[in-house]
């Protein structure tokens, strides 16, 4: 299979402003990729925009400010990405959310809001640029999972989820597409040190102290850092994986899946007790 040269073509990634899709645009900006950044924070893209105009001057950035929730305005962002870079060969999803909460704490428009920004936000920008990536030489289309689109733990329910319904979607589209210039995989990150899970959102019955005691029990699990992680994404892009592991953590999983694929909760439940318990109140000092 043909390997991806950066340089000179356009990727694509949306969660840009922030976390692991700012790591993958200063990544692939580094190897000269022409970068349509893509996110619903325009501070957040401003900022990643002037660093990398300071860093790598000349390099093609746009940036374009849009709520993935928003079939419409995708459909017009990606139509606005395609009209600023020509030659796009690489879409890397990284938007996304998390949410903490037991089904009984969790509201059905709590978990939708999640799955729209997690799985329907990113059919939504993909369909968009397919024609786009179809045109292209060779092509690669990368979105993020988790860790939690192999094994679904306690608590997550929302977000398991929509990473294994992303994981589905991914699947489901490489055989579509299998035979064209255009590849498809999904990653599949675990303990990378990112704010995601303390910036993400909980049900709204869990006392804030609560919530914020589970996301800092999780958050104290991650190892990988976001640089290191960035590096394991785009190489997994640039030779079009189907699944790129990241994280020590996500490969012990797997295997564990593919061990006890139905019996592996026992196996994570004690590691994970302390950021999936949202119900035991805080101790307070005396």
């Amino acid at each position: 299979m043909r390997r991806l040269n950066p340089a000179g073509s356009t990727s694509a990634i949306t969660g840009a402003a922030s976390g692991m899709g700012a790591e993958v645009a200063r990544n692939l900006a580094a190897r000269g990729a022409g970068l349509a950044l893509i996110d619903r924070d325009a501070d957040g893209l401003a900022r990643l925009a002037a660093e990398l105009a300071s860093t790598r001057p000349g390099l093609a950035v746009t940036t374009h400010v849009v709520d993935l929730r928003d079939d419409e305005a995708v459909a017009a962002v990606t139509a606005e990405v395609v009209a600023a870079h020509p030659r796009i060969q690489t879409l890397i999803t990284c938007a996304g959310s998390s949410m903490l909460g037991s089904l009984d704490q969790l509201t059905m428009e709590e978990m939708r809001w999640l799955m729209d920004v997690n799985l329907w936000g990113t059919v939504s920008v993909t369909r968009g640029l397919l024609p786009a990536l179809r045109r292209a030489p060779a092509a690669h289309i990368a979105h993020l999972a988790s860790v939690y689109a192999l094994a679904s733990p306690a608590g997550r329910i929302p977000y398991a989820m929509s990473k294994f319904a992303v994981r589905a979607f991914s699947e489901a589209l490489r055989h579509e597409l299998e035979g064209s210039t255009v590849t498809v995989g999904a990653v599949y990150p675990a303990g990378v040190r990112t704010g995601i899970i303390l910036h993400g959102r909980y049900a709204a019955a869990i006392d804030p102290e609560v919530a914020a005691r589970a996301a800092a029990a999780q958050a104290a699990m991650y190892h990988t850092a976001p640089a290191d992680a960035a590096e394991l994404i785009v190489q997994g892009v640039l030779r079009r994986r189907a699944r790129t592991m990241v994280g020590r953590e996500a490969r012990l999983i797997d295997a564990l899946v593919r061990l006890a694929p139905v019996r592996y909760w026992a196996a994570m439940r004690g590691p994970l007790r302390e950021a999936v318990d949202t119900t035991t109140p805080m101790r307070r000092a005396r």
